[in-house]
């Protein structure tokens, strides 16, 4: 009867810690995403131009990735619990001064400091979530994650144009207040610090984090603001860039070689995390580059609104909160390798069929894609956490995260910059192409803007003007298709790099049920 009692409160202990650990999560990252949709009412509030707002996103962005790889290290320093209270603080009193700005500076200042606390969320949940639950459970704690994780960047922009248009921009960061309170209170409930987590003393490695700081923010605000300063025409991004890729080698070399290192690289020892890590790596990058490609293809092509282009995605995203449980119950029952492999290939074939579209493609066809992504997303995230993990040893777990995190936001981030410019760049080269052939010597323009001037010559407008409309018709359309083939080719890239990514699925351990023990190399 004990024994029963004990189970009884030993499960249910565990999901109360996965709520503690997830509600702080999920609004840290619906954080990286709410306020884009709001740019142009904080821009008007603040009296700044559209590209000193855009500045709001990347500060963030910034010590967003800055604060993820030294989660491990900050933890054995202050003590996990400690650090993660500590995090939900920070993150929850600097949404209260970003409500509260008084200028465009402040706000970006708050925003540094809402990335320092909420930088260490993700790694942290992930890591507690990892150990609260027994091995066989492993695929639910991480499906449970994955809801946040995948939804969040989702749901984000929805709930920030609804706020912003029925309230104002203040209360995308006032909403944080009371869900951080509360986790605060169920985190210091709820959450203990096991053994090896206890708060340790340690040599601070000031040459890693010197060059770590330097690299990922230089490298961040590169993939944020290069398509808009033409990358490497540019002075500015040339320079961050070779100031990055030093600092990054610098910090590798660093690293390896020291006795007490913020981030311990020799966890890519381990096959399973480094193939692990790699897949995630490309997934996100597929993932974040095709929501970034979906709703700019549907507004500025396809003529959607902003709420028909949030339910594509919103409804898409509802595909993958359905598929992960689902998952949570197949890895004990199918290898999770082939899991991998399926979602894998699903997600790709979404993109692929982003690639087939034109200026007349339906709402249907353009739902079905964004549903396969996030069935596809779905299958593979779950298994591919697990199994990435699987041979961690739970000392190790928090660097561990912290490691596979940051690779995976680098992913999105590259992912959303490389979208960006093909489609930028591609839709140059089209519109050169097209355009050559509109020339009165070619036969085909000729019959075309002669028809659709006599439409305009019916309804009263002179030959001269008719003239004039036909052409400028003519032309604006031409521009449109341009950018749809360069929507086309973009997405048959990104399917093609995401497929390229099988090969690698075989390279990690694990069979049926899940994967090997922790600490089992």
């Amino acid at each position: 009867m004990n024994t029963g009692e004990t189970n009884t409160a030993a499960a249910a202990n565990k999901w109360i810690v996965a709520v503690s650990v997830m509600l702080p999560t999920l609004i840290e990252i619906i954080d990286t995403s709410v306020v884009n949709v709001s740019l142009d009412h904080i821009r008007g509030s603040l009296s700044a131009s559209i590209d000193e707002a855009t500045w709001t996103v990347t500060a963030y962005l910034v010590s967003n990735a800055i604060i993820i790889p030294l989660t491990g290290w900050l933890s054995r320093m202050l003590g996990r619990k400690f650090y993660l209270i500590l995090s939900i603080v920070i993150f929850t009193v600097s949404s209260f001064l970003c409500g509260c700005a008084w200028s465009l500076q402040s706000l970006i200042f708050f925003r540094i400091i809402q990335g320092i606390g909420g930088g260490a969320l993700q790694p942290l949940s992930q890591a507690i979530l990892l150990e609260a639950f027994p091995l066989k459970q492993r695929g639910t704690a991480m499906a449970l994650f994955g809801v946040g994780i995948l939804f969040g960047p989702i749901i984000g922009p929805l709930m920030g144009g609804w706020i912003t248009d029925n309230w104002s921009w203040q209360w995308i960061f006032y909403i944080n207040i009371p869900i951080g309170i509360i986790s605060v209170l169920m985190c210091m409930i709820f959450i203990s610090d096991p053994s090896y987590m206890k708060k340790q003393q340690m040599k601070i490695d000031y040459m890693g984090l010197a060059l770590l700081t330097l690299g990922l923010a230089t490298l961040q605000i590169v993939l944020d603001k290069g398509q808009q300063e033409d990358w490497f025409a540019s002075g500015f991004i040339f320079w961050l860039s070779l100031i990055s890729v030093c600092s990054l080698l610098s910090f590798v070399v660093v690293e390896w070689f020291a006795k007490d290192p913020i981030v311990h690289l020799s966890t890519f020892k381990n096959r399973s995390f480094t193939t692990g890590s790699m897949i995630a790596f490309f997934v996100f990058f597929n993932l974040f580059g095709s929501i970034v490609l979906l709703p700019i293809l549907l507004q500025t092509q396809l003529g959607y609104t902003a709420t028909l282009a949030g339910q594509v995605l919103g409804l898409g995203g509802i595909a993958t909160l359905i598929t992960m449980p689902i998952v949570g119950v197949l890895m004990t029952k199918v290898n999770p390798k082939w899991l991998i492999a399926v979602g894998t290939v699903i997600a790709a074939y979404s993109t692929f069929r982003l690639s087939q579209f034109n200026l007349y493609v339906d709402y249907i066809n353009v739902f079905l894609p964004r549903v396969f992504l996030g069935v596809g997303t779905g299958l593979l995230f779950v298994p591919l956490t697990t199994l990435t993990m699987s041979g961690i040893r739970r000392e190790e777990m928090g660097n561990a995260t912290a490691i596979y995190n940051l690779l995976r936001n680098i992913g999105a981030s590259i992912g959303v910059a490389f979208v960006t410019t093909m489609i930028s760049r591609h839709a140059q080269v089209h519109q050169f192409q097209l355009t050559e052939h509109l020339s009165p010597f070619d036969r085909n323009y000729q019959m075309a803007s002669s028809a659709v001037a006599r439409v305009f010559g019916y309804n009263g407008l002179s030959p001269d003007v008719s003239k004039f409309a036909a052409d400028s018709l003519i032309y604006g359309n031409t521009i449109k298709q341009a950018s749809m083939l360069a929507f086309n080719d973009t997405s048959f890239i990104i399917f093609v790099i995401l497929l390229s990514t099988l090969p690698l699925v075989l390279l990690i351990k694990g069979g049926k049920g899940g994967a090997t023990p922790p600490g089992v190399h």
